[in-house]
């Protein structure tokens, strides 16, 4: 058993690409090796913002030897007329690297029974290169030099090391060799590996921790005891913390100051400074006060760190300075005028203003306001929201930080006097920002927040800006999962589909949505991979089938059925209702049932029993009750024909399957259920 290590050193990356160009690095090669039959005990992945490794741990000296059948040519046409063998036969020999007598005719095929020899681990790893780097994926790349060659970042070397020998490829104008390179400004000579299992530790000498989860520990460490010292709190977000480790190769925390006077400027303006446009960590007192300090990450050691810290201070103050200009001349802003001025800000260039989308956004709001059940009252507090909640674009900054959006409409319309809940929803209508963001928590923050991702889905359908298969740009997955998870939140018995209809029928404003179809197959997508999980597959897509957009009730319906599946019960149950659902398409009449025509013991008591069925809003209860008509569906197909020549029977019979299955249809198409 060997260790083999692969380095690629690297012009500095994206701190936010680091992670998972580790780990898609580490997939790479260990399911290279797996494909070429060879063994190993694990992959252990470094990184840094100039370096992807990996360390192959109990690496195989060779391949595995197989022995493999491989089907050939049909005996009908492995000979000719003469009995020669034919050119099919010959063909298939020659590549299997055998001679058609050396086949082997099995039933009515020749098969060759070929002996794979294991090939040395050396050589296999030559082909890494081209079969593993080369073909690594970025949402980023760089081309460089005069070749087509793409990659995240140059390469500026490579090391391929299999124990102590030296395992060469070339990559562009790189060749792979056994020298690697220490910190960028502490370590000013190369390395040079004697063993692949030297390289953390040689690394390390040269100021570079390659293990990220041990860069990471030491980070936490520097800023847990810098915390302890002074009495502070520091949350380490784990998104910042993360692209912070990624910046550095051997982290030193230091901390930063500023003047307290820029406490008087809101504190998600500052921590937005610190964290989104500086990469600092911001400091509380115990109580959770934010203090005028923060925490920062040098890429270095603690010499001259006074320097750095001052430096750093020096960058940060500026943007405060803009902050707290920006804080003083928006408040001299009146919101009237800058609703006015969005009628000149584009929402885009095909679809109109911003000051348009908001009227749209009003009218839609109203409409859910009904469909909510929402008090009369909350009418003018939506109306004056839609109206205003776009306002603080044109703020400075907002301007400046444009991750305050919302945030700072909030506060700017608390200022000026607007109801509390009408400035709470200005920052919930973005909610959520992310597939598991927070969700508004009032209900007029919930209600913009929908009708505003409702518009701006049907207005960019309507002009042909639909979604392709990753490519989404403006968001509108995003944007219709945060409408459907709104809804379920507020457990509002909203019939999104019926509103959608609605406001097709709608002069917007001059505005007509349209490519209706294509909006609701696109809503459907969306409620199907939220259902993602909740019940077998074919079970989703029955309960999809019901054109119901109400996730809660379709994920309850897919887990109630999804439950009764290991029941004895359950294939005859299923098999019974999607028989009568098969027998209720037939009626070509609208469905009419006259209890007198009855002619058997079997139909007056299924017509009985679908009587006393009455679906609620249990799930686990309405399956249970039509699981139990089973019994009488059964006794009815055995003792009664249903598709006869008396037609006045017939409608009757399929009248009664209908109602079932009109009643069942609300919760599943049973047709489409798996019962084998």
């Amino acid at each position: 058993m060997a260790n083999y290590l692969l380095e690629i050193g690297l012009e500095e990356m994206p701190a936010h690409l680091v992670s998972a160009a580790s780990q898609q690095l580490a997939t790479r090669v260990s399911d290279f090796l797996t494909e070429n039959r060879v063994t190993f005990e694990s992959v252990t992945k470094f990184s840094t913002p100039r370096r992807l490794a990996v360390l192959v741990n109990g690496l195989a000296d060779a391949s595995a030897s197989i022995d493999e059948e491989v089907k050939g040519p049909s005996a009908k046409i492995a000979k000719d007329a003469e009995g020669n063998w034919s050119k099919a036969i010959q063909g298939f020999s020659r590549g299997q690297g055998v001679t058609p007598d050396d086949l082997v005719l099995k039933g009515d095929y020749y098969y060759a029974n070929k002996h794979i020899t294991g090939i040395v681990t050396a050589d296999i790893l030559t082909k890494i290169g081209s079969d593993v780097i080369s073909k690594m994926n970025f949402s980023t790349y760089m081309k460089w030099a005069n070749n087509n060659f793409l990659f995240v970042r140059p390469i500026q070397w490579l090391v391929s090391l299999f124990d102590t020998d030296l395992v060469p490829f070339d990559l562009l104008d790189v060749t792979a060799s056994n020298v690697t390179h220490g910190h960028r400004f502490l370590f000013d000579d190369t390395i040079v590996l004697e063993n692949a299992s030297d390289y953390e530790a040689s690394l390390k000498q040269a100021f570079v921790v390659a293990d990220a989860d041990a860069r990471k520990a030491t980070i936490q460490a520097q800023i847990a005891a810098i915390a302890k010292a002074n009495s502070w709190e520091i949350y380490l977000e784990p998104g910042l913390l993360e692209e912070v480790n990624n910046l550095v190769e051997y982290p030193t925390a230091f901390v930063g100051d500023f003047d307290a006077k820029y406490l008087e400027v809101p504190e998600e303006v500052l921590v937005t400074s610190m964290r989104e446009h500086q990469r600092y960590f911001e400091v509380r007192d115990l109580a959770g006060n934010l203090q005028p300090h923060f925490i920062s990450v040098r890429n270095g050691n603690a010499e001259h760190i006074e320097n750095v810290a001052k430096g750093n201070q020096k960058v940060l103050v500026a943007r405060l300075e803009d902050a707290e200009f920006f804080w003083r001349e928006d408040q001299k802003l009146k919101i009237s005028d800058l609703v006015e001025k969005l009628k000149k800000v584009t929402f885009h260039e095909k679809i109109g203003s911003v000051h348009a989308h908001m009227g749209r956004v009003k009218l839609i709001a109203e409409k859910l306001r009904q469909q909510a059940n929402l008090p009369a009252d909350y009418d003018a507090k939506l109306d004056r929201a839609a109206d205003i909640y776009k306002f603080d674009l044109l703020t400075g900054m907002v301007g400046e930080f444009d991750e305050l959006q919302g945030v700072m409409g909030e506060k700017y319309a608390r200022l000026a006097g607007e109801d509390a809940a009408v400035a709470a929803s200005i920052r919930e209508h973005y909610m959520p920002t992310s597939a598991d963001g927070d969700l508004p928590q009032t209900e007029i923050g919930a209600v913009l927040a929908i009708a505003d991702k409702l518009d701006t889905i049907l207005a960019f359908f309507t002009v042909g800006l639909i979604p392709s298969g990753s490519n989404d740009p403006y968001a509108l997955r995003r944007a219709t999962a945060g409408i459907l998870r709104i809804i379920e939140a507020q457990q509002w018995d909203i019939e999104l589909d019926a509103l959608i209809d609605e406001l097709y029928t709608l002069d917007l404003n001059g505005f007509s949505y349209d490519r209706k179809a294509d909006v609701m197959t696109f809503i459907n997508g969306r409620v199907a991979k939220m259902l993602e999980g909740t019940a077998r597959y074919d079970i989703i897509e029955a309960v999809l089938a019901t054109d119901s957009l109400d996730v809660a009730s379709l994920r309850a319906a897919a887990q109630a059925i999804d439950a009764k599946t290991s029941d004895a019960d359950f294939k005859t149950s299923v098999e019974n209702l999607a028989r009568v659902f098969n027998l209720a398409s037939k009626l070509e009449t609208a469905p009419a049932i006259d209890e007198s025509l009855f002619e058997n013991a079997s139909e007056k008591a299924l017509f009985a029993a679908n009587q006393a069925l009455t679906l609620t809003d249990d799930s686990t209860q309405n399956i249970s009750d039509l699981f139990a008509l089973s019994a009488s569906i059964s006794d009815f197909f055995d003792n009664t024909m249903v598709m006869i020549d008396n037609q006045a029977l017939k409608n009757n019979r399929l009248s009664l399957l209908a109602d079932i299955s009109g009643k069942a249809g609300q919760i599943a198409d049973f047709t489409l259920i798996n019962t084998k």
